[in-house]
């Protein structure tokens, strides 16, 4: 956008709406400046570029600002006599990386085809181990002391959940200690390893991390299951896109005659020298 170009404003003052434009086709010409044509895709291109609440507003209202935006913009370019090395290199950066957007949009879409995420889906779970789930509980206390009178306590027959209530420093404490379900790695490894000792039922000896002193409680254990598709869709999406694109990427690095320059006399930080631009 211009900031000197109040184009909103001037649109609320027009009264041209665009359903009196009968074109269909984006190289209809919309007008004409100094004999350079502007079409309705120049126009199109230019709503999809606007900040959100720009596009926001009503069509009627933006068309004609449009319009006017881009007539006063090819004025403005047709006045420069010499073109800066920064405009230039600018616009062979924008070419160069819408280009090779184009590419990566139409490999992504073609990656994320169903049967393709159904096949990716049946590769990383059909006979994946995906091992056991934990349902237990804790009670959380500052010292190991605190924590064997709790055993001890639990182990004439106190109960579990108000113990918990009672003297757990840890959020769960309220909940009667409940940890819900959880899986390997869940849970940092002096406590997961003292979970996965016990048998359903049992209460550990005092376990030490890095948060105090646990007494835990495994209740239940099962075999973990595979998420469902639209559980992991997301994820399995990500990685089949980068995937096709690396591929691909690589395929063109490894046909592509490129010769690096010597860089060995160039300091890094000549990056942010934009005078250089300027000569």
């Amino acid at each position: 956008m211009v900031k000197s170009l109040n184009f909103i404003g001037a649109a609320l003052l027009s009264t041209f709406a665009a359903a009196s434009l009968q074109a269909q086709d984006a190289s209809t010409v919309i007008t004409s400046v100094n004999g350079t044509d502007i079409t309705l895709g120049h126009v199109i291109a230019s709503h999809a570029r606007l900040p959100q609440q720009y596009r926001d507003l009503p069509p009627e209202v933006l068309f004609q600002g449009i319009i006017d935006q881009l007539t006063q913009q090819e004025l403005l370019a047709q006045s420069l006599e010499d073109t800066p090395a920064r405009v230039t290199t600018t616009l062979q950066n924008e070419r160069r990386s819408l280009l090779a957007g184009e590419v990566i949009d139409v490999l992504s879409s073609d990656a994320v085809a169903e049967d393709a995420l159904k096949a990716a889906y049946e590769a990383q779970y059909a006979d994946a181990d995906l091992g056991k789930e934990y349902n237990a509980a804790h009670i959380l206390v500052e010292t190991q002391d605190e924590a064997t009178a709790l055993v001890e306590q639990l182990s004439n027959g106190a109960d579990f959940a108000e113990l918990a209530k009672e003297k757990s420093t840890g959020p769960s404490g309220p909940n009667g200690g409940d940890l819900g379900w959880f899986g390997t790695g869940a849970m940092v490894a002096p406590f997961e390893e003292a979970v996965v000792a016990l048998s359903v039922g049992e209460v550990s000896q005092p376990v030490e991390t890095q948060f105090g002193w646990h007494v835990i409680l495994l209740k239940q254990d099962r075999i973990a299951s595979a998420p469902s598709l639209d559980e992991v869709r997301a994820d399995l999406s990500q990685r089949l896109q980068r995937e096709a694109v690396d591929s691909y990427v690589a395929d063109l690095l490894e046909g592509a005659d490129i010769t690096p320059a010597d860089l060995s006399a160039i300091d890094p930080s000549i990056i942010s020298n934009y005078e250089l631009l300027s000569e």
